[in-house]
This record gives structure tokens, C-alpha cells and sequence, in this order.
């Protein structure tokens, strides 16, 4: 066996390329099929592609397990007479050189690979299976280093697990981006970590600063670091603006409207104005470039409890995630002229309903909409609940209804490509977005919302649950004590 196995390994798998790239090429032995060649091979290279995530998967956790066991071998060959420090040096250079990588990226590679062999045996497993790819290893990694052992079983018990108490619901980890992963993995660490989330933003708020980074071809970027929701609040202003210069005579891209916008409100042609906790962005412009006037919008969640300062339990920032709750609070003091009361069950935390009893609230279906979904529903896709529209699942003129099980809220993009294309969604539900079905017939989940049972503060009566009345047509005495709260 030994190095006579590898060699025989890889011209089985080289072997089983030839006879795949033959497939794709449409010269293998008989077609996909024999009715309609074209439409059979469109499909059987969707097959190919799914089979080939699969085994690229498979292949990524043999890379890893050979490159720690090589760490590991190294080492004993080396003696203990050698420095940590050279030794980790040497091993990097070693496996940079045979996979092509730069010295950092090997060793990034190294830490990743040791993390998920190791530590993370449902990661590990995942990828051998073919359910992961490597960038969702690389997400699992790298969201687990800041936990415990017992808190990255739980992160990956939770996503990976089907069978634990609270194991994340809808679209699997493994078939969503790894960019999406990223956003759900962040968002359960914050709400999970040890330690405080207001200690760690507080810590976060001290390393604010703005970066410039020289860029190719006469270009540049320029960043801030700084807190969520002011953060989140300036993208938002830019994408309304961006959003109103466009029309018939515009030709940028609302890519490049944002950052020309950008652009003129830093160098002095914007005006800021900060009134009763909106902010409005005036932006000065010729004929060309009309004047109008955007408000910062920003949804947040807060735990009656957290709002009320009697939990240390994080609110959620549509479009971001988990915020602490001292910036929530600020948020909802200082915040715009409704406010969205959103009574969630005890049990999982999933919203119940949304009422009208303290504030006026403007557009409840859309309010529910944003609840639901967090997001556009299509798969994959980031664009927050700000900049989405409103879609009837079944069409008006079909008999669809207005209710909330067939309301989807897809960003502008992908509600084009469902207008335009043989891409529909499916069915909703008042809990559930719609997932998709594509021209080809397959069906894709969309992601939903990780709702958790809310964090009751010590001492609290267990039978105030927050939708209880004292009496038909009374507030509740959670409701009570929350706007005696938000009265001082």
C-alpha cells in the first residue's frame, strides 16, 4: 500500500475527470437524452456541477487532515531541539510551496485545517460527506476561535446538528453562500458568547477609525470602522440617494451613484443635519443631479426586557444582526416617529404579532414582512428589508390574496428576474418566506430567521408572558411596564 496506494488513488480520480470532461463536451458514449440531446446535457451539467461541489468538499478535508498530520509528523522529525516558532515557519513554507500559497494564506490555511480537524468534528464530517464546502469551514473556524470548547460544540450542534434542541431552521448551511453562513454563524456567537456583548462593543468602539488603502489603476479605498447602527444607517442613506438620482437620463449604476455620492458628501458638497433621532442627507447637485433629500432608516428588534434594562439580551439589527442592547435603547429613545411593537412567543421567540395599541404604525403587512424574512428570500442573496418590495406570490389577477402567507419581499433584482424569467417563488407561510423554483424545476429553500425563547431576567413573575392581559382590552403588564419604562 502506502505511496503505491496515493499514485493508484489519483489515476482513479484523474481516470474519472477524463470521463466528466467528456460528458460536458457531449462526447460521451450516449446522451443525456436520447429525446432532447441539448435540454438533457443543460441538466446533466447541473448534475455535474452539484456532484462536483460534492467532491470538491470531499476533497478539501483529505487537504486538511494531510496537512495536519504532516504538521504533526514534521515535528517529531524535526526533534525538539528546534523552535516552536521556526518549526511553525518551516512546515507553512513547506506546504505553501506544494498548494501554490503565499506564506500567509498557507499559514491561514494551517490554523483553519487544525481548527476543523481537531476541534470541529461535525465540520469535519460535514465536508467529507460532501454537505460543506471549505468556505464554510473557513466560517465555522473562524466564528468558534473567540468560544470555548463547549461553545463551539454548540455553534455547530446548532447549524449542523438536525436533531438538537435548537438547531437552526430552513435552508441548510451547506446550501447556502458561505457569505450567508457567515452572517448566521456572527449573529448566534454574539447572542452566545460568554462574554458581555456591551463589553465587547465597548472595546469594538475604542478601535474606530477611518483606513485608506491604495488600490491599482489610479483608485483607492476608503473605510470606516465604526458602531452598527451608524454604520448601517449611512449605507442606507446611500442607497435611497443612489436609489433617487437613477431615471431615464442617468447612466451609472446604482453601484457607482452610491459611491460618487459618497464622494461629494465628504468632500463638502453634502449637508448632514441631525433632527430627533433621523438623520437627513441633503445632496447639492446640478440639473443633472437633482436635489433631493433621503432620511436614514433603520429597523431594530429589542427584547422587551433588554429595552426595559432588565436583561443584558442582544436586539437584532435588520441588515446587520445582533447590536447591544445600550445602542437599541439609544435607538428607540432617540429614534424616528413609530415605534413597532412586536410581541414574541416565550417559547421560541418567533414574532406573534404586530400591534397598534402604543404607536401608530404605517404599513403592519410590510412591518411583518421585514419580521419574517430579515432579508430578500431569494437564495443567496444579502439585500436587507429597506430596499425590497412587496410581491404577490400568486398574482392579484389570479386570485392571490393580500395576506402575509402570500406576500414575499424580493430586492429589486430578484423581483425582476421572477417577472422575467421561469423563476418562481413558492409557497409562503405567515412564519416561513417563499423558497424558489428554477426554470430547471429544482426547488432551493430560503434561509429563515433564527429565533431563540427570549432571556427572562432574574426575578421575573413566569407567568407574565408578554401577550397576557389583565383584562379584555387592557395592556399587558409586560406592555405596562415597558411604556412606564420608555415615559422616564
Amino acid at each position: 500500500m502506502g505511496m503505491a496506494a496515493v499514485v493508484k488513488a489519483f489515476e482513479g480520480v484523474r481516470a474519472a475527470l477524463a470521463v466528466l470532461v467528456a460528458e460536458v463536451d457531449g462526447a460521451g458514449v450516449e446522451p443525456f437524452s436520447v429525446a432532447d440531446p441539448l435540454a438533457g446535457l443543460a441538466d446533466g451539467c447541473l448534475d455535474i456541477l452539484a456532484g462536483t461541489r460534492e467532491v470538491e468538499a470531499g476533497v478539501a478535508a483529505v487537504k486538511a487532515k494531510a496537512a495536519v498530520k504532516y504538521v504533526e509528523s514534521a515535528a517529531v522529525v524535526a526533534g525538539p531541539g528546534v523552535p516552536v516558532g521556526v518549526q511553525e515557519m518551516a512546515v507553512a513554507a513547506e506546504v505553501g510551496c506544494v498548494l501554490a500559497l503565499g506564506p500567509r494564506a498557507a499559514s491561514s490555511f494551517l490554523v483553519t485545517s487544525h481548527a476543523v480537524v481537531t476541534s470541529l468534528p461535525r465540520t469535519l464530517a460535514g465536508l467529507q460527506a460532501g454537505a460543506l464546502s471549505w468556505g464554510h469551514a473557513v466560517v465555522m473556524a473562524e466564528e468558534a476561535a473567540c468560544l470555548d470548547a463547549s461553545g463551539a460544540a454548540a455553534l455547530e450542534a446548532h447549524f449542523l446538528d438536525p436533531d438538537a434542541p435548537e438547531a437552526a431552521r430552513g435552508c441548510p448551511v451547506g446550501e447556502m453562500p458561505a457569505h450567508r453562513f457567515r452572517a448566521k454563524a456572527r449573529a448566534w456567537r454574539e447572542r452566545h458568547h460568554a462574554e458581555s456583548i456591551e463589553k465587547r462593543h465597548a472595546k469594538g468602539v475604542a478601535d474606530r477609525r477611518v483606513e485608506f488603502r491604495p488600490d491599482q489603476d489610479g483608485m483607492a479605498w476608503l473605510s470606516a470602522y465604526l458602531p452598527a447602527d451608524r454604520a448601517l444607517a449611512g449605507w442606507n442613506r446611500l442607497t435611497a440617494a443612489a436609489r433617487g438620482l437613477q431615471g431615464p437620463g442617468e447612466g451609472r449604476t446604482l453601484t457607482q451613484l452610491r459611491a460618487d455620492t459618497f464622494a461629494e458628501a465628504i468632500l463638502g458638497n453634502g449637508n448632514f443635519t441631525q433632527g430627533s433621532g433621523t438623520a437627513a442627507w441633503s445632496v447639492e447637485g446640478t440639473a443633472s443631479k437633482p436635489s433631493s433629500s433621503v432620511r436614514a432608516q433603520v429597523l431594530v428588534t429589542v427584547p422587551a426586557f433588554s429595552l426595559m434594562g432588565l436583561a443584558d439580551e442582544p436586539a437584532m439589527l435588520d441588515g446587520y444582526g445582533p447590536i447591544p442592547p445600550s445602542m437599541a435603547r439609544d435607538l428607540v429613545a432617540n429614534g424616528a416617529t413609530s415605534f413597532y411593537r412586536v410581541l414574541v412567543d416565550p417559547r421560541d421567540g418567533a414574532p406573534l404579532e404586530i400591534g397598534r395599541t402604543s404607536y401608530r404604525v404605517t404599513g403592519p403587512m410590510r412591518s411583518w414582512l421585514r419580521m419574517r424574512d430579515g432579508k430578500c428570500p431569494f437564495p443567496g442573496c444579502s439585500n436587507n428589508s429597506l430596499d425590497n418590495d412587496a410581491d404577490h406570490i400568486l398574482a392579484w389577477a389570479n386570485g392571490g390574496t393580500t395576506g402575509i402567507g402570500n406576500l414575499g419581499q424580493p430586492c429589486p433584482k430578484h423581483h425582476k428576474l421572477r417577472h422575467t424569467t421561469g423563476w418562481e417563488p413558492t409557497p409562503a407561510t405567515k412564519n416561513e418566506p417563499p423558497g424558489w423554483t428554477s426554470p430547471t424545476g429544482r426547488h432551493y429553500q430560503s434561509e429563515h430567521q433564527d429565533w431563540e425563547p427570549p432571556q427572562w431576567p432574574p426575578g421575573w413573575p413566569s407567568g407574565i408572558l408578554p401577550g397576557a392581559r389583565n383584562k379584555p382590552g387592557e395592556r399587558s403588564l409586560l406592555e405596562d411596564a415597558l411604556l412606564q419604562q420608555l415615559a422616564v
